[in-house]
């Protein structure tokens, strides 16, 4: 059996295309468990831990190379509001990372040979308010109060060991500058993706200036976008892969409108694999889905890129 002892991501990144994962949320609620909470995905890390390996392993299964971590509500602060103690917390925070090494070891039991990559997700700061302010940013924090939240549980997910953060779905330039601060020193790399409507990021900065920062970043070693519509991606991996010479990260949703009065999706999807064609030819080298993309997605993605599934 071919060893799961990860090569470095910036190898395999440089080495060729790599395949994410699709909506963690998406496989969890399809399994049954209620996410309503403002803890989201990471409620289960206390409650049931073994159903995110599952979700992490279906995914893996699917044809996925990359899973990205159950910790982008996860926060100190988010776990303090639930009565959770910060040395149990940090533990939690450690375990999304394990769980995903979890689910790499079943997966070479299994029998699939191909490397394997774990990413923690960082979330927004909105993300820990659970109001739905992720989306528009601009919190009215400096970019050191910005700073000053992440960092801590930055340090509690290098430390356990994955193979890159995933800076993901920030809405605004302030937050960015915050995260790519926050990155320096802690010895992992990572991934800056920003959540987009249209040509502009969601508190309304041109992509241009966006993405600006992150090119004399060393510890980035990727960027672009995630949960937006899959129409905006194409223009978004242009603008990051000129502005930065760096490879691009996309991971739209599937097109559907969430519904936040109803708590239901609407519309359809107008995802489709073949989109991930013209990504790449723009310079995207880490393709996948976020919300309401599933596992079938990540094996159509996964077949269109001449991944193994």
């Amino acid at each position: 059996m071919t060893s799961h002892t990860s090569a470095p991501f910036t190898d395999a990144l440089a080495a060729g295309t790599l395949v994410l994962d699709g909506g963690l949320s998406n496989q969890l609620g399809a399994a049954g468990h209620d996410l309503s909470d403002e803890l989201w995905s990471a409620r289960l890390l206390a409650d049931r831990p073994e159903a995110i390996t599952e979700a992490h392993l279906a995914y893996y299964e699917a044809g996925a190379d990359v899973a990205i971590t159950s910790s982008y509500q996860a926060s100190f602060e988010g776990f303090a509001k639930r009565g959770i103690q910060r040395e149990r917390a940090a533990e939690l925070i450690a375990l999304s990372v394990e769980l995903a090494r979890d689910a790499v070891v079943e997966a070479g039991r299994r029998g699939i040979g191909r490397r394997l990559y774990v990413a923690a997700s960082v979330g927004p700061y909105g993300a820990m308010l659970a109001d739905g302010s992720e989306y528009r940013g601009r919190y009215g924090l400096s970019v050191a109060e910005l700073e000053a939240f992440h960092r801590p549980r930055m340090e509690v997910l290098a430390a356990a060991g994955p193979d890159v953060l995933a800076l993901e779905t920030i809405p605004d330039t302030a937050e960015a500058e915050a995260l790519l601060r926050a990155a320096r020193g802690l010895g992992v790399p990572a991934w800056l993706s920003y959540s987009i409507a249209g040509d502009r990021t969601r508190a309304g900065q041109p992509l241009e200036e966006a993405f600006g920062p992150a090119a004399e970043a060393d510890e980035i070693v990727a960027v672009g976008v995630n949960c937006c519509a899959p129409e905006d991606v194409e223009g978004a991996v242009e603008t990051a892969a000129r502005v930065t010479g760096k490879p691009v990260v996309v991971y739209p949703n599937s097109g559907e409108t969430w519904d936040a009065q109803a708590r239901v999706w609407t519309g359809r999807s107008t995802f489709t694999a073949e989109q991930v064609e013209g990504w790449r030819g723009s310079g995207a080298r880490l393709i996948g889905g976020c919300c309401r993309v599933g596992p079938g997605a990540v094996t159509s993605i996964a077949r269109t890129l001449d991944r193994v599934a």
